[in-house]
This record gives C-alpha cells, sequence and structure tokens, in this order.
C-alpha cells in the first residue's frame, strides 16, 4: 500500500517526517519510506559518519536499533489510528549479519496486537532484499494515553 492516511488512521507519517524539525532520527538521516494499516517502513541512508567498523565501513548497531524503533513505534500509531504517547517498554533485536556498505538500510515495523495498555510489535531491517534481513526486532510499547 501507497503512503498516505488510511481509512482509518488519521496519523500520515509521511507528514509527521515532513514536519518534524530536529530530534535524534533527524540527525541520523532517518526517512519516511512507505506504511500501511499496521506497518511504518523508514530509511537510513548510509552515511560515513556512522560506520562503527571503519575497516570494513559497517554502519554501527546504534542507528539501526534507533531505525527500528521509530518503524516499530510509527507502526503502532498507525495501527491505533492516532498520535498518542507512548514509552518504549521492551525492544529486542537480533542481528543476523552486518549492513553491506553504501547500501540504504530499509526498517519495517508492524503493530499485530493492541490491548487496553500495551502495543506488540516486530519488524526487520535489510539493505535491498527483504529475504536477506540483517536484523529482526519484537518489542512492546506501553500506551501513556489509557483510560484512568
Amino acid at each position: 500500500m501507497a503512503g498516505g492516511p488510511t481509512a482509518t488512521s488519521d496519523f500520515d507519517p509521511a507528514r509527521f517526517f515532513a514536519a518534524r524539525s530536529d530530534g535524534h532520527g533527524r540527525r541520523l538521516g532517518i526517512e519516511y519510506h512507505d506504511h500501511g494499516a499496521d506497518w511504518a517502513e523508514l530509511a537510513l541512508p548510509y552515511k560515513p559518519d556512522q560506520i562503527g567498523d571503519p575497516e570494513r565501513g559497517v554502519i554501527a548497531s546504534g542507528p539501526i536499533l534507533t531505525l527500528m524503533d521509530m518503524a516499530t513505534s510509527i507502526s503502532a500509531w498507525l495501527k491505533r489510528g492516532m498520535f498518542a504517547p507512548q514509552a518504549t517498554l521492551d525492544l529486542r533485536i537480533d542481528y543476523l549479519r552486518p549492513a553491506t556498505p553504501h547500501r540504504t538500510v530499509i526498517g519495517r515495523g508492524e503493530c499485530y496486537r493492541v490491548t487496553r495498555s500495551i502495543a506488540f510489535v516486530r519488524g526487520q531491517a535489510h539493505d535491498g532484499d527483504p529475504d536477506d534481513p540483517l536484523a529482526h526486532v519484537a518489542g512492546t510499547f506501553m500506551l501513556l494515553d489509557m483510560p484512568a
């Protein structure tokens, strides 16, 4: 599904990214890529200042973790149909291989269940081939706008 608000959501991640002025994700260069009703894809372009292994030119793990935290967080807003306060309770990341130097990393997050107080997410990062991921994530977000 192409970007833009869904029939059930007033939250538009493309507009969200266009409107932001600063912050950690912007400093890293994370960009909007695509989304659906319960998933979001973000892009982390290769930048020399993000290299964690200068000898091999591999992006450090921190920017990839930030990418996946943002992609899964946005997927929860999409699933809920709104931008609302939430906090990352747990985000486990399993690195399967290093990112390929000079390639953009795509992070896809999916929110597969929302309860009254928790959003459950999963996702993967790849650098060109979704069938050859470089990381998998699974996590939970605490919904801070819960009714009293």
